[in-house]
């Protein structure tokens, strides 16, 4: 229990933190987001007055021009009342409400595609690392070399082969704009059609580094004392490969995996660029690009939970697999 009770101590810290960072960070960027508003309102014909000035400050809750402190306290009050603000960007839609329907489409594309590599990485790594010196082994730097292209040239080459040579899949968009959005199957399966590609990208962008992760520690792990001595004691060989060798050297790559996880709340920026995705990853960057505090933030807010949050569980599995971990936490 005191194990479970610092970790938890820790991660609160690490949590204010990252708020304080998050509430600091954008507001040293040039700019105010109150003006960029009002910029805005004078490019369509309106009318700026003080009492606009006032009435837009308000909105977005309270004006740059105030005291750090005065945000400061301003901000963590909105937080724990779960108002995160209004988007300068997609004015006068609430954060939590773009964040609520760009973050479906990332979690399900970045999610989906992080376990399909992870998955298939750690097992191809798993039966290279098992047998080096193979000609599977040759497969790992192809791999790798794959990792390094250029993410943006990547995906502009899927784009070029599977939609505009072959035809196979759509180069843009999440859905077919004729459909609603909901659950009927017509709707799932176009936004299925539209993520795999986007989806193909990150699978292939990132296996490498799994599968290398993987055969480098299961190499290591071979040489271990319980591995030559289950093989001194004749087990068979599949045995020691899942029950001895997999299993310990599948440990780092789980918590790898779990900060994977977290970090897919944040998407991809690059992919959901190229393939025109509804996701947040083109969110955050048209927050950052108007200068958009409050989204920045939210987004921001929701990655920090995430990666925080993954961790956490991480910890908390190691203290129940590893129990020396306790005694040394």
């Amino acid at each position: 229990m005191s194990y479970v009770l610092r970790k938890l101590g820790f991660y609160a810290v690490a949590l204010w933190a990252a708020v304080t960072l998050n509430f600091l960070i954008p507001r040293l960027l040039p700019g105010n987001p109150v003006d960029i508003m009002l910029a805005k309102l004078q490019q369509r014909g309106g009318t700026v007055t003080p009492e606009t000035r006032e009435a837009y400050a308000a909105l977005l809750g309270g004006d740059s021009t105030d005291s750090l402190l005065t945000q400061y306290g301003t901000y963590l009050n909105n937080l724990l009342h779960g108002d995160l603000g209004v988007s300068v960007t997609y004015f006068p839609t609430p954060v939590t409400e773009v964040i609520g329907t760009s973050m479906p489409w990332t979690v399900v594309l970045v999610g989906i595609a992080t376990v399909l590599a992870a998955t298939i990485g750690v097992l191809l790594g798993a039966f290279v690392g098992w047998r080096p010196g193979t000609w599977l082994d040759s497969l790992v730097p192809m791999t790798t070399l794959l990792a390094a292209v250029p993410y943006f040239w990547l995906a502009l080459v899927l784009v070029y082969l599977l939609s505009r040579v072959l035809g196979w899949f759509p180069s843009q968009g999440g859905y077919d704009v004729v459909l609603d959005p909901g659950w009927s199957p017509e709707f799932i399966a176009s936004a299925i059609e539209y993520g795999f590609v986007p989806a193909l990208t990150i699978v292939i962008a990132s296996i490498g580094g799994w599968l290398l992760g993987m055969r480098n520690m299961m190499v290591s792990t071979l040489s271990e004392d319980y591995v030559l001595t289950a093989r001194a004691k004749g087990l068979p060989q599949g045995q020691i490969l899942r029950n001895y060798a997999a299993r310990n050297a599948v440990l780092p790559s789980i918590a790898g995996f779990a900060i994977s996880l977290g970090f897919v709340v944040s998407g991809s920026v690059v992919t959901e660029q190229v393939f025109s995705y509804p996701g947040i990853g083109s969110r955050l960057l048209a927050a950052v690009t108007n200068n958009d505090y409050a989204l920045m933030q939210g987004v921001f807010l929701f990655i920090t939970l995430a990666v925080l949050g993954a961790n956490l569980v991480v910890d908390l599995l190691y203290g129940l697999i590893d129990p020396r971990t306790r005694a040394k936490a």
